[in-house]
């Protein structure tokens, strides 16, 4: 099976198809989870499926899954998944690739007359972005037991649409119950500039950055910005600053791919002639390992609790998010790895940076993600780009793997 080759026009050609859909002037895409311009997504693959043979069935949360059958009846499938929900001002290629590599395979299998001994499963998962809904990776969530389904289907959006609601009202509002799964794959661009920095073509996924996200609320208080000293100032947006360049510090001493961002910040009552009194804030740390993102965390209070007192303040960090960093199944690493080596491709091991749905799938099953560059590692933004040689050979490297683990 080693000489068998994805259709790379045929792959190119169902991703420019599926972008036109919820298309921005500035050739990006907007297609928000469960609007109509989702559900036309949707009905787009699973007309493709069909169109491969595939037997389609949706669960509770609107999760898509696409069944090829596999020789053996009783093996549990071997699922290649992304999702097809953008951001506000997504590009092509975020979710979208890893959905239609998926199908390419099965087309690519069907073509050659291949049948496989494990079934597959081509997964569709809902509200990845979780830009119209929180939590995001909801749909894989959900089917890894992270999330309960009655919980997830009680969020609602910024208008009071709730989830259910949502998926009745374009008609993805599915039975399926969740089912065992035999190893997972994503295809994904990588969303950050390495592989196009080292001139590779293929991540080699290890796994994903742990993430702990915590709201901030600094409080200090309201004064006349002339009257008041300097000495006696209790300064809420002073104390913020001296905690972005502590967030920035920790991120560039710790080891272990250690990343830190303050994202958003709110000042009150944001008068120019006032002191602050109050400022609410976004801290997100990541690293590849639990105790140094532990340590990361340690490090944050400590050095928060330090600048209260010097601004007179106090400062509140509450958590909001935690996931623990993700180790990819060691043998399905080395088989996209064995399979980028067998084609020809430059490839290099990497961490995701981003979560994944493959983050809850890798709780449920062996997990393995390929990366491909993407145009100056840009990503969630309509000028995402990637060139047609990197998608196809991500497909090439993903059939290889995928056949070697479900067998033909």
């Amino acid at each position: 099976m080693r000489a068998l080759r994805i259709d790379a026009d045929r792959l190119w050609d169902s991703l420019m198809q599926l972008a036109r859909i919820g298309g921005t002037p500035k050739g990006g895409v907007c297609r928000l989870t469960l609007t109509d311009l989702d559900r036309q997504g949707r009905d787009t693959f699973i007309a493709w499926a069909k169109q491969a043979g595939l037997a389609v069935r949706i669960d509770g949360i609107g999760n898509i899954f696409a069944r090829r059958d596999g020789l053996d009846v009783d093996a549990a499938p071997v699922v290649i998944g992304s999702h097809l929900d953008s951001q506000p001002s997504g590009g092509k290629f975020d979710g979208a690739y890893g959905v239609m590599a998926g199908l390419e395979v099965v087309r690519t299998l069907n073509d050659a007359g291949v049948k496989t001994s494990a079934p597959l499963e081509v997964a569709a998962w809902t509200n990845e972005e979780g830009s119209r809904f929180v939590p995001t990776m909801m749909g894989s969530g959900v089917f890894a037991g992270v999330y309960a389904l009655d919980y997830a289907l009680t969020q609602r959006d910024v208008d009071g649409v709730s989830v259910k609601t949502a998926l009745e009202a374009i008609g993805y509002s599915g039975a399926a119950r969740p089912h065992q799964v035999g190893a997972y794959f994503e295809a994904h661009i990588e969303q950050g500039p390495v592989l196009e920095a080292t001139a590779t073509t293929i991540g080699v996924v290890q796994g994903a950055l742990g993430q702990r996200w915590f709201d901030v609320v600094i409080t200090g208080q309201d004064s006349h910005a002339g009257p008041t000293p300097m000495e006696t100032r209790k300064d809420a947006l002073l104390a913020a600053s001296g905690l972005v360049l502590e967030v920035n510090r920790i991120a560039t001493t710790f080891p272990d791919y250690a990343r830190g961002t303050v994202g958003s910040m709110q000042v009150k009552p944001n008068s120019r002639n006032v002191v602050p009194g109050e400022v609410r804030m976004t801290v997100d740390l990541r690293n590849a390992k639990d105790a140094t993102l532990s340590a990361m965390v340690d490090e944050l209070k400590r050095r928060a609790q330090a600048i209260a007192a010097q601004c007179r303040v106090a400062i509140e960090l509450r958590e909001v998010v935690y996931f623990p960093p993700s180790e990819f199944a060691p043998e399905l690493v080395e088989s996209v790895r064995a399979a980028a080596k067998d084609l020809g491709y430059s490839h290099r091991d990497i961490v995701s940076g981003a979560a994944h749905d493959a983050v809850y799938l890798a709780r449920v099953a062996p997990t393995a993600m390929v990366f491909v560059p993407c145009e100056g590692g840009i990503s969630h933004n309509e000028i995402e780009s990637a060139r047609p040689e990197h998608i196809a050979a991500g497909c090439n490297v993903l059939l290889q793997a995928v056949l070697a683990r479900a067998g033909a």
